[in-house]
């Protein structure tokens, strides 16, 4: 366990949440690819799939680690799994706040083109996906680390002159 919290940097055992946390994701996230893809196969199948995608997952996550360890500028490395936490809630977040949106605004994929109606709900997605990221960032206590972020990516959107 010492080597474990020396390799993420980890000073104080409540860090501990994060590692186990994205663990526990990433198995859940494993298992409904698993169902998704073997619904009709049997429970064993889908188990042996699970443990597949989470392997291949946890080793293209660990990569992903090690290339953006380089690029985002992070006191502590398991700061990093909190980092991939807060873009997947915020994606996941995103569409349940832009669904209800476009029905508020009365538009179906019946009653407009499906083609713009991916559209809008794309751009809608985007608006709140940009709002969430910077809160779900200070709900996990990496407001500085979005906040800029947010700034580059807004950007290379062209908008800015709204950060001036």
């Amino acid at each position: 366990m010492e080597k474990f919290k020396e390799r993420w940097e980890i000073q104080q055992n409540w860090q501990l949440l994060f590692p186990l946390l994205g663990l526990i994701v990433l198995g859940y996230s494993s298992y409904k690819l698993s169902v998704a893809l073997f619904q009709k196969f049997d429970i064993v199948i889908v188990l042996i799939f699970t443990i597949l995608c989470f392997i291949s997952l946890l080793a293209i996550t660990l990569k992903l680690f090690k290339f953006l360890e380089k690029r985002w500028v992070l006191q502590y490395r398991w700061e990093m799994i909190r980092v991939f936490m807060v873009f997947a809630v915020t994606g996941s977040s995103s569409l349940y706040v832009g669904r209800p949106i476009i029905k508020l605004l009365g538009i179906t994929k019946e009653n407009l083109n499906p083609i713009l109606y991916w559209i809008l709900f794309i751009i809608i997605g985007l608006i709140f996906y940009q709002i969430l990221l910077v809160f779900f960032g200070w709900l996990f206590g990496q407001f500085q680390f979005f906040w800029e972020f947010e700034k580059k990516m807004l950007k290379r959107f062209g908008l800015k002159r709204f950060l001036d």
